[in-house]
């Protein structure tokens, strides 16, 4: 069957992980994307194959030169037959193109401008790269050992964060049934995702702190922990969970959440010496079966290994599926285009 997305025109103007991801997700549930390219090529192709790849399945490619007369024009007839279109530059350059809705009304008063920035429309052009948006807006700060530096993660989360909002919000305004800009900006959504803990700050004025193996503020234990061979993650979020946990390693007392975070060290000191009886592989497998939430830390490697299911292919390219299932719907999954490889057909819709 057709996705659920099928009949939806989207063009993008996208460069590296955000922007490109975003569509991509779109595609995959059945939007044709048609991806606009500058001569010679978005920039992330000259990353690796793999690379562009990962962002650009299931996408159409054309390339326009958006700074010259005939591709404004070209581009104004591809609007004209399109639902919308995103596009991931600094704020400057957008309005440059004419990449806005004040711009592209004129081809079509129905067309939803997606501008994905780093700091809004209205916030300027500092560079504004996924670990510079981290390190901003707090996110660094609170990550990695309390006796250790900030710490990233070790994937693109604001990039990939944002791509999702923006295609949350180029699908929310094409289901108003209104044309319209809408803004995404990096540092926004990584506020928006700080939620309790900018909560906790903006009302009660608590300052996050960092605990070690990442242990979360509230739940206790929730962390990381060393056992006898490899780091198991436990994650106690209520008493259920802790009187199963307790049963099976051997710990009494603490039986409220309340308590158990009254008593963090105490309760982490006795929870760490019961884990480190045993492997990591071992407590997975004791805990699972009782509901417990548990897994040993596995490379990426393992964890591809074990979802086998999780991989798909596009052409000449294992790549990781859609997370979006839907009833009756299965995604085709088509090779990243090659440059301009749909320049004959850009046009029909």
């Amino acid at each position: 069957m057709k996705g659920p997305l099928a009949g939806i025109r989207v063009l993008e103007v996208g460069v590296m992980l955000a922007g490109p991801y975003a569509t991509m997700m779109l595609a995959d549930l059945g939007a044709d994307v048609l991806k606009i390219e500058p001569p010679g090529g978005e920039i992330s192709r000259q990353v690796s194959d793999s690379y562009f790849a990962s962002l650009n399945r299931n996408k159409q490619s054309v390339c326009l030169d958006l700074r010259s007369a005939e591709g404004r024009q070209r581009l104004g007839e591809l609007v004209a037959d399109s639902h919308a279109l995103l596009v991931n530059m600094k704020p400057s350059a957008i309005r440059r193109l004419g990449l806005t809705y004040e711009s592209l009304r004129q081809y079509n008063e129905g067309i939803v401008c997606v501008a994905l920035t780093g700091y809004g429309l209205d916030g300027g052009d500092d560079p504004a790269f996924d670990y510079v948006i981290q390190a901003s807006t707090g996110v660094a700060a609170m990550t990695g050992d309390p006796e250790g530096p900030p710490t990233l993660p070790g994937y693109s989360s604001a990039d990939n964060s944002t791509g999702l909002t923006a295609a949350l919000g180029l699908l929310a305004q094409i289901v108003s049934g209104r044309g319209g800009q809408v803004d995404v900006s990096l540092r926004d959504v990584m506020l928006s995702q700080l939620n309790y803990r900018a909560a906790a700050y903006l009302n009660d004025g608590t300052e996050p702190r960092r605990h070690p193996y990442g242990a979360h503020s509230y739940y206790v234990p929730a962390q990381l922990f060393p056992t006898a061979d490899g780091y198991l993650a436990l994650f106690i979020t209520h008493d259920a969970f802790w009187a199963a946990f307790a049963a099976e390693a051997g710990i009494a007392g603490f039986a409220t959440m309340a308590e158990r975070a009254s008593r963090r060290d105490e309760v982490l000191e006795l929870v760490g010496a019961a884990l480190a009886t045993d492997t990591a592989a071992h407590w997975e497998a004791r805990l699972r079966p009782l509901g417990i939430p548990v897994s040993a830390v596995r490379t990426l490697p393992e964890a591809l290994a074990a979802t086998p299911e999780a991989v798909v292919t596009a052409g000449d390219f294992r790549l990781v599926r859609s997370p979006i299932r839907i009833t009756d719907h299965q995604p085709e999954y088509r090779p990243a285009p090659r440059l301009d490889e749909h320049a004959r057909t850009a046009h029909s819709s």
